[in-house]
């Protein structure tokens, strides 16, 4: 991922745009930006177009309104898709990001041909609900710094944090310069919709895989079955031994998930024979 060419389209969304083939979109979780998916945008860009975006109030795409809803993040999905004259992408969404997917799917069906929900939150249980209620709560407070620190243990394994601490300052610098509104307005969205649209999910009916790491803590493997199961076309696979921020930790192992289901719904773009 060439991070000297970011561009812009007209209502202020910074985006990357590489490769070539059947589109594919990645959005990021909360208090991140595209920048996290440098490692599945250099290894996808090799079969697909792929287009990384910073959500609203991340990065360097413009601020939510106050009362922005999950439906304005699909929104802005939908347009950038408008400016790049693509009509039909595969979106690929992490955390915040698959709630973002979720709308998506369910705001502009016509534009779906594939989705993967990656490290995701859904029909979290009373104790998950109080801590996240708390972690809003400080964010209000303190800003995007305020549990940071928490949430990278969350998000990766004591291992990784040892062996690879530029790559968590990086992320760490990442959150804690986030836009304080931003942040917030994001966060209560990621804090409080996982469940929604619960009763409409039966109406997506695009290939779905639903993924997440077997000893996550906030996106758990109960929920991403739990998620699966809602969904008429959809599988859903953990991956062992990892935490939260998968794309970041195991590459390797997501880049191959990714590819495999990815090319079981790609053929659609191939160029179709003439008969003569």
């Amino acid at each position: 991922m060439d991070l000297t060419h970011a561009q812009h389209s007209p209502d202020g969304t910074r985006y990357w745009r590489q490769g070539r083939g059947a589109p594919l979109v990645l959005v990021h979780g909360v208090g991140l930006d595209a920048r996290m998916w440098r490692a599945q945008v250099d290894a996808l860009a090799r079969e697909h177009e792929v287009i990384a975006y910073d959500m609203l109030g991340h990065g360097d795409s413009p601020l939510p309104a106050a009362a922005a809803g999950l439906d304005d993040y699909a929104d802005q999905l939908a347009t950038l898709l408008d400016h790049l004259a693509l009509e039909r992408v595969a979106v690929v969404g992490f955390s915040m990001g698959g709630l973002v997917a979720r709308a998506f799917a369910l705001r502009h069906p016509q534009r779906l041909t594939a989705m993967v929900i990656l490290s995701s939150v859904f029909r979290r249980d009373a104790g998950q609900r109080a801590g996240v209620r708390q972690r809003l709560a400080q964010a209000r407070e303190q800003g995007p710094a305020a549990n940071v620190d928490e949430a990278l243990k969350r998000w990766f394994s004591p291992d990784f944090r040892r062996s690879h601490p530029e790559r968590v300052a990086a992320i760490h610098a990442t959150v804690t310069n986030n836009h304080p509104e931003g942040y917030y307005r994001s966060y209560a969205l990621f804090g409080t919709q996982d469940d929604f649209a619960a009763d409409r999910l039966a109406t997506i009916h695009a290939p779905v895989l639903v993924a997440t790491g077997e000893l996550d803590p906030g996106s758990t493997p109960q929920m991403t079955r739990a998620l699966a199961d809602c969904l008429p076309n959809a599988e859903a696979h953990i991956l062992p031994g990892q935490r939260h921020m998968v794309p970041v930790e195991a590459p390797e192992a997501v880049n191959a998930l990714l590819r495999r289901f990815l090319a079981s719904v790609d053929s659609q773009y191939a160029p179709k024979e003439v008969s003569r």
